[in-house]
């Protein structure tokens, strides 16, 4: 993972999933390269994805049926498994955004009053 001085900023823990839902969900069907630099680019490269922490990310989504997988092609014409999310990924989507947005603003209410 890269330090802090890079300019990057690691990523939290339980928080990948829930960002590549949230972009399949916005972009439609992605590769896994596509997914990562659409994640730079929305980041303004403070994240940084590679193939070791992104890949599980997407076997495991797999394997909880949030997302599936199918062969196609690039717009460079090469094989590449693009991912979707399904509506079991939506329904997680939703319910992860709402456990997330209640865990930050817990989080930023203990800061602000000096916990």
């Amino acid at each position: 993972m890269p330090s802090e001085d890079s300019g990057h900023i690691p990523i939290l823990q339980g928080t990948l999933d829930l960002i590549v839902l949230r972009t399949l969900a916005t972009m439609g069907p992605q590769h896994a390269y596509a997914i990562a630099t659409r994640l730079e680019q929305v980041s303004e490269d403070l994240l940084h994805l590679n193939q070791g922490t992104l890949y599980p990310a997407l076997v495991r989504l797999e394997q909880q049926g949030r997302i599936k997988g199918t062969w196609g092609k690039t717009d460079s014409n090469r094989e590449a498994k693009f991912y979707a999310i399904t509506k079991v990924g939506e329904k997680a989507l939703a319910q992860e955004t709402l456990r997330w947005r209640r865990m930050t603003g817990l989080v930023e209410k203990l800061l602000s009053a000096g916990a």
